[in-house]
C-alpha cells in the first residue's frame, strides 16, 4: 500500500496532450456506445446490426444482465467515471487524478475479455457495439500504460 501511495504522489511527467486527449476521446466513445446499448435495452429495442449479425442474440441473452441490470449500464458507468476523472484532471491539473484513471483501466479490459469470450465461445455470436466497447477498453489500457510508464520514468 505504501508503494502505491508513493507512486500516486510522485511528480508527474510531461505527457503529450494528444495522449490525454486520445484517452478522453476513447472513453467518450465507450460511454456513447454503452449508453446507446443501455437506452436500447430499457426501450426494449434490439440495436441494429448492419455490418455483422448477432447483436440480437448477444443483447437478449441471459448473459446480458446481472440482477436484471444490463451489462451495458455497468459499462456506461465505467466510461463515465473515466470521463469525470479526465475532466477533473484537466480542471485541477492534479496528476493523481490522471494516474487513478489510468490505474482503473484494467477493470474494463478484464470485463471486455470475459464478454468477448461469452460472445465468441458461449453464444457464438458477435455484437458490433460490444466489440466497439472491447476495442475502447484495449485502447484505454494501452494509453493508461503509457501514462503510468511516463509517470514511473520521471519519478
Amino acid at each position: 500500500m505504501t508503494n502505491l501511495k508513493i507512486s500516486l504522489m510522485a511528480p508527474f511527467p510531461k505527457i503529450p496532450k494528444w495522449i490525454i486527449t486520445a484517452f478522453f476521446i476513447t472513453a467518450l466513445i465507450g460511454f456513447i456506445d454503452a449508453s446507446f446499448l443501455t437506452i436500447e435495452h430499457y426501450r426494449g429495442v434490439v440495436p441494429p446490426c448492419s455490418i455483422i449479425s448477432g447483436c440480437e442474440k448477444v443483447t437478449t441473452s441471459d448473459y446480458s444482465k446481472v440482477f436484471g441490470i444490463p451489462l451495458a449500464l455497468f459499462g456506461a458507468v465505467y466510461y463515465f467515471a473515466l470521463l469525470v476523472l479526465i475532466i477533473a484532471y484537466f480542471d485541477l491539473k492534479n496528476a493523481i487524478i490522471l494516474k487513478i484513471a489510468a490505474l482503473i483501466t484494467p477493470i474494463g479490459l478484464l470485463a471486455s475479455i470475459y464478454f468477448v469470450y461469452l460472445q465468441l465461445i458461449v453464444l457464438k455470436a458477435i455484437c458490433l457495439y460490444c466489440m466497439i466497447s472491447a476495442a475502447a477498453s484495449i485502447i484505454l489500457v494501452v494509453l493508461g500504460m503509457i501514462i503510468l510508464r511516463a509517470a514511473k520514468r520521471d519519478a
